[in-house]
């Protein structure tokens, strides 16, 4: 097993901001949420309460899309909690095309009776709550839950995440091997979530649905630390 050290990125002061705005928060959800805080960047990745979370939407720009379902599982490097996973289907506020439903499935029946973003949002931030969230690429996750929250109570969610696209990114896309290959000409690997998945033998799941991706982003973060790193590392070497 070849151990590296992951690039030692200026840290952010996460519980200091969450601090801040748990303070400033208008919304009692928000300040709820803001108030749990998370553990601090000394934490051992080992000992880190995490929580994965995944969500279908109608397409990839936060401003002109919606989210459409949402799906967390909490875990531990030893442990996945599936008796606490919790799904939504959520009803968009913008009009489902075709192209957004063969991609996610989720139709215009399934979302006729589904509540609102905001009437699950209590609910949701109590699953993030106090732990590290961790996400396959945070352009689509964090981005579209704060514009989701801004567009409803005119204040921002942001939180730290683990990115496991940018984890698996360091070894495959930005190592001196990976350098090398494209010099020669190879194709970059690529760090879909899938992809990953198969390089380190874990099993292969129906994608495209927000429950399944959390499951299968949390045990792509275990493999990734049980391979290349230590359960020592601390949170504030993985976090962005």
């Amino acid at each position: 097993m070849t151990m590296l050290v992951p690039r030692r990125p200026q840290v952010p002061d996460w519980p200091a901001y969450l601090a801040r705005h748990a303070e400033k928060a208008r919304d009692p959800r928000l300040a709820r949420f803001f108030a749990a805080g998370i553990p601090g960047p000394d934490t051992p990745i080992g000992e880190a309460p995490m929580v994965a979370l995944d969500m279908e939407t109608t397409g990839l720009d936060a401003r002109r899309h919606a989210i459409v379902s949402i799906g967390v599982v909490p875990f531990t490097l030893g442990r996945i909690a599936l008796s606490e996973r919790r799904y939504w289907v959520v009803r968009p506020r913008r009009t489902l095309d075709a192209e957004s439903v063969t991609f996610h499935h989720i139709t215009h029946t399934d979302i006729a009776q589904a509540p609102e973003f905001e009437d699950i949002l209590e609910d949701l931030l109590e699953a993030l709550a106090g732990r590290l969230v961790v996400v396959h690429y945070r352009h689509i996750e964090r981005l579209f839950l704060d514009d989701s929250v801004k567009a409803r109570l005119g204040e921002g969610l942001m939180f730290p995440v683990i990115d496991t696209m940018a984890v698996e990114a360091r070894f495959h896309r930005q190592s001196w091997l990976a350098r090398f290959k494209r010099w020669i000409g190879r194709p970059p690997a690529s760090i879909r979530l899938y992809d990953s998945r198969t390089r380190y033998g874990l099993p292969l799941y129906q994608g495209h649905h927000a429950l399944t991706d959390a499951l299968a982003t949390a045990e792509l973060l275990q493999a990734q630390v049980a391979n290349h790193y230590q359960p020592e590392m601390p949170i504030g070497q993985f976090w962005t």
